[in-house]
C-alpha cells in the first residue's frame, strides 16, 4: 500500500476491512495500521472522548507544558506526526501554540477526519498521507512537530525522530506525549482485557443484556483488537526514549511520565464504554469518568510522583532541539 503520496492524490479510506485485508496485515505491521486506523477514523473521537473544547484544550497543553514549558509562543508553523483525528495540534493550536498546521498520519481516512476537524475549528491546517519514516516535506520546514500517542506504532522509531529533525528548522523543537511505558502497558492491557472479559460476559444474562452491544458490534470490537496487537509495537522505558532521541540527533532532550492511579481508572473505564451501547451512559458517567481521572492525576502529581518511580507510570513523554547549522 502505497502512502508517500503528493498532494491531491493521497489513498482513499478503507472503513471496512475484509477478513482477507485483515489477514495480510496480522504480517505486515504498515497495512495494519492503516486498516485499524482507518476503520477506526470515523468513530475515535467518540471512542476515546475526544473533544475540542476546554477539556481537552487543557489536557493537550498540559502534556506540552509539562516538558516544554516557557517556550516563546507561537510557534510559526507546526506539524502533527501520526495525527489521528487531530487531537493534539489541533488543541495546542486552540491554546495558542502554533499559527498554521499540518496533519500527518498513515491513515487516510484519520487524515480526513483530522483535516475535517480542523475546518469545523476554522483553524489554518492541511494534510498529507504520511509515512513516519519518510516524511513527505522538504528539509526545513517546521518550528515544531507535535505528536500524542504515535511512536509506539512506528517500526523504526529513531529514524522516525532523523527524519523528525530532518523537517524542523534549526533551532525548532519537537514534543511527543502518551507513549506507553514497558510496566504501565503491562498493568494496562491487563486491566482492559479483564474488563472486556467480565462485561461481555454478565451482560450475557438476565435484565443485563439491555446493557450488552448487539453481537455483531462485539465481533468487530474483537476483529479491531486482533489488529490492535500488530500495530502497537513498542513500549519504552523512559531513559531509552531519551536515548533514542540523542541518537537520532536531538539535542536539549528531556523526559517526563505521568498517570499511574489515573491509568487505574482511565483503562477499566475505557474499555467498559467499548463493550456497552453508548446510550446507557449519559452525562453523569461521563462527569465521573472525568472528574475522576482529574483528582487521580491530582493524586498522582502532588503525591505518588514522589514515591513511585518514573517507570511505574503510564504515559512517557519526550522532547528535544534540532541543533543549529
Amino acid at each position: 500500500m502505497t502512502t508517500n503520496v503528493t498532494p491531491g492524490t493521497d489513498p482513499e479510506p478503507n472503513p471496512h476491512a475484509t477478513e482477507e485485508q485483515v489477514q495480510a496485515a496480522l504480517a505486515d505491521t504498515k497495512l495494519a495500521q492503516v486498516l485499524y486506523h482507518d476503520w477506526e477514523a470515523e468513530t475515535y473521537d467518540d471512542k476515546w472522548s475526544i473533544s475540542y473544547d476546554e477539556r481537552c484544550i487543557d489536557y493537550a497543553r498540559g502534556r506540552f507544558d509539562a516538558v516544554a514549558a516557557d517556550q516563546p509562543l507561537p510557534y510559526e508553523r507546526a506539524m502533527e506526526l501520526g495525527c489521528g483525528t487531530g487531537f493534539f495540534l489541533l488543541n495546542l493550536m486552540q491554546s495558542g501554540v502554533a499559527k498554521k498546521g499540518s496533519v500527518t498520519d498513515l491513515s487516510p481516512g484519520m487524515v480526513k477526519v483530522a483535516v475535517r476537524n480542523a475546518e469545523g475549528l476554522g483553524l489554518d491546517v492541511d494534510g498529507r498521507v504520511a509515512d513516519a519514516e519518510k516524511i513527505p516535506y522538504d528539509d526545513n520546514t517546521f518550528d515544531l512537530v507535535v505528536g500524542h500517542a504515535v511512536l509506539h506504532h512506528i517500526p523504526d522509531v529513531e529514524q522516525a525522530l532523523r527524519e523528525v529533525l530532518r523537517v524542523l528548522r534549526p533551532g525548532g523543537r519537537f514534543v511527543f506525549a502518551g507513549e506507553p511505558t514497558t510496566i504501565g502497558d503491562f498493568y494496562a492491557r491487563w486491566m482492559s482485557r479483564a474488563t472486556w472479559a467480565a462485561t461481555t460476559n454478565v451482560t450475557k444474562f438476565g435484565p443485563l443484556r439491555g446493557w450488552r452491544r448487539p453481537q455483531e458490534e462485539l465481533d468487530e470490537s474483537s476483529r479491531a483488537a486482533a489488529l490492535e496487537a500488530v500495530v502497537d509495537i513498542h513500549t519504552f522505558d523512559p531513559a531509552e526514549l531519551e536515548q533514542m532521541a540523542r541518537n537520532a540527533g536531538a539535542t536539549q532532550v528531556g523526559t517526563a511520565t505521568e498517570e499511574f492511579a489515573a491509568a487505574m481508572l482511565g483503562w477499566p473505564v475505557r474499555t467498559f464504554e467499548a463493550a456497552v451501547p453508548p446510550e446507557k451512559l449519559g452525562w453523569g458517567w461521563a462527569m465521573f469518568a472525568f472528574n475522576g481521572w482529574k483528582r487521580l492525576s491530582w493524586l498522582d502529581e502532588k503525591v505518588l510522583r514522589k514515591v513511585v518511580p518514573p517507570k511505574f507510570f503510564y504515559n512517557a513523554l519526550v522532547t528535544g532541539i534540532k541543533p543549529d547549522a
